[in-house]
């Protein structure tokens, strides 16, 4: 049996296969760089390029790509949410279904348009959006389902809009973690009544800082966006700026340095794709022959961009059922760490149980929860147990196995995973002593500290 690292072996995972060349990203090439020179030779830096620059380019571009009619490009992944709930036009205090396990950034901007999230359950497998715990979340004062595809899995986009059709509702696809994936072979982003894309750095197409990106099929919904993007201004190419407010409005736009580079990295997006599907899938097959470890899959109707992985970890089927789950996965996580493997939580609260939403906090003191008629929601994690559960026994992945050349690190970490698991005997000993707290107890105790 191999020594771990944590009690003085040698170390699985580190140079060369984890420089920059193999773990980098973005990956950023010479013609990155020229585009990015370019928009300074050219002098045309913002969205008002009346169709000659690179936001006019990538709005087309990214239009052309998931397939919609049309696209407008904004200042990052959060703010495309939000535009995107304003064209909606929903009254104050409505409802929107988001999912419980998700980034906050995706209920921030209900909460920013005055409208009150609704927390659903997640499924165990996808850990998207469950449309049974959906279609029992829905309130006569429901309005939207906020469709979030999380770790770059599509939901179930087909009972979600069957769900949308039934009760009247807007669907808006959150395909911030999703860029290329695709559902019933449709392109992720082009499915909703509007949806929102997300530039950052960290995302599979990323830019060199943040960027967002609204899309829809709608001639009205993309008006409104582009309205509400730069202080409710018509901005049409070929027409002198007016100074006319239509709609109150902030300032929201895109930089065409961050479009420029976004359009290079675009070129590449099937290419990157490709390759790390393959790494990806390669990486999981080994995982998956660990009794014990469950590797995320994708349902036959749809494709996955793997931008973040979560495997689920089963003390149980390990051979260690008298070890809780969360004990388990701590000591794993730990073990993997030590290795020079990069497994780290996502997302440690469900969101009902973040204190903004838990407490009330909103806006104003207490808004929109205190609007006439506004549905006062009692937050509470617990009301969410698959979400609590995942977060129980997971570990997660992210951003090394996006860079293309990948291939090796991943590999070493498998092989880092397999020591572990030789070593599971004397890692349960530690399970069963540990002091241990969920993660969102923990978190909690941080906060009142």
């Amino acid at each position: 049996m191999t020594k771990l690292a944590m009690f003085g072996g040698a170390r699985t995972v580190g140079p060369p296969k984890t420089l920059k060349a193999g773990i980098g990203w973005p990956v950023v090439t010479p013609e990155d760089e020229a585009a990015v020179a370019g928009v300074l030779s050219a002098g045309l830096f913002t969205s008002n390029d009346a169709g000659r620059g690179e936001v006019s380019w990538l709005q087309r571009d990214w239009a052309g790509y998931v397939g919609t009619r049309h696209c407008a490009a904004v200042v990052n992944g959060t703010a495309a949410l939000e535009l995107a709930l304003a064209a909606l036009d929903l009254e104050p205090g409505s409802e929107v279904l988001v999912p419980s396990l998700t980034f906050i950034g995706s209920a921030v901007p209900v909460v920013q348009r005055l409208l009150v999230p609704v927390f659903v359950d997640v499924d165990p497998v996808t850990f998207t959006m469950d449309p049974d715990a959906a279609a029992a979340a829905i309130t006569p004062r429901t309005r939207a389902i906020m469709a979030v595809h999380l770790h770059g899995v599509p939901c179930d986009l087909t009972r979600l809009r069957d769900l949308a059709e039934r009760y009247n509702l807007r669907l808006i696809e959150d395909a911030a973690q999703a860029h290329g994936a695709t559902h019933l072979g449709r392109r992720v982003g082009s499915i909703g009544d509007i949806n929102a894309s997300s530039l950052n750095v960290t995302k599979n197409l990323p830019t060199c800082g943040e960027g967002g990106l609204v899309t829809t099929d709608s001639d009205e919904l993309h008006e409104q966006v582009v309205l509400r993007r730069q202080f409710g201004e018509s901005l049409e190419a070929g027409r002198e700026r007016d100074y006319l407010s239509r709609v109150l409005a902030g300032n929201l736009k895109l930089s065409a340095v961050q479009a420029a580079f976004a359009r290079s990295q675009l070129e590449r997006l099937p290419e990157y794709d490709a390759a790390r599907a393959r790494n990806v899938e390669a990486f999981l097959a080994r995982l998956a022959q660990l009794p014990g470890v469950v590797v995320p899959t994708c349902p036959p109707d749809r494709t996955h961009a793997w931008h973040i992985l979560r495997m689920r970890l089963d003390p149980v089927a390990a051979g260690l059922g008298d070890v809780p789950a969360g004990p388990f996965r701590a000591v794993v996580q730990r073990a993997l760490r030590a290795e020079g493997v990069p497994a780290q939580p996502y997302q440690i609260v469900p969101l009902p149980g973040q204190r903004a939403f838990r407490d009330l906090i909103g806006l104003g003191g207490g808004y929109p929860w205190r609007l006439p008629g506004a549905r006062h929601v009692d937050y509470r994690a617990e009301d969410h147990p698959t979400a609590l559960a995942v977060i129980e026994d997971s570990v997660t992945i992210q951003r090394w196995h996006l860079n293309p050349a990948a291939g090796p690190v991943l590999d070493a970490c498998a092989n880092a995973f397999a020591k572990v698991w030789e070593n599971l005997d004397t890692l349960a000993g530690l399970a069963r002593s540990l002091d241990y707290r969920a993660p969102w107890h923990a978190a909690e105790a941080e906060l009142a500290a």
